[in-house]
């Protein structure tokens, strides 16, 4: 668990003085879980993904936030392995790279997410459409 840990401290905090909400922390350490386990438990990981990107897409959705899960994914720092060298799915692993895309542009440019494809709503409404 030192590797959640210690990716979810290079995120936590605040961004632009915004606190990153404590209720975070477990939606993004399932979706961590799941990405890294073996086997892989498509059904669990798409239920991790809905959690986290439904409370993005309402009463999560802070700059803070997702500014947290963006750099979560993008940079990847203190994970036990990278998740982005998983033999996960391409539906899976596309939708973990658009989350480290431009979902940090949610609040403050939600033009530029939406145009990415990366509005929290957008990737829920990916996730749903994944077949398990």
């Amino acid at each position: 668990m030192a590797g959640f840990n210690d990716a979810w401290n290079t995120v936590a905090g605040s961004h632009d003085g915004e606190p990153v909400s404590l209720t975070l922390q477990p939606l993004l350490e399932a979706v961590y879980l799941q990405s890294l386990s073996k086997p892989l438990n498509p059904r669990e990981f798409k239920v991790s993904l809905e959690n986290l990107l439904g409370f993005l897409s309402e009463e999560g959705r802070t700059n803070a936030n997702c500014w947290a899960v963006d750099l979560f994914f993008a940079r990847a720092v203190g994970w036990e392995r990278d998740w982005a060298e998983q033999d996960l799915p391409d539906e899976f692993h596309n939708i973990l790279a658009m989350m480290g895309e431009a979902l940090h542009d949610t609040v403050k440019a939600p033009d530029i997410a939406r145009d990415y494809g990366c509005l929290p709503e957008q990737l829920l409404e990916r996730v749903r459409l994944l077949p398990v």
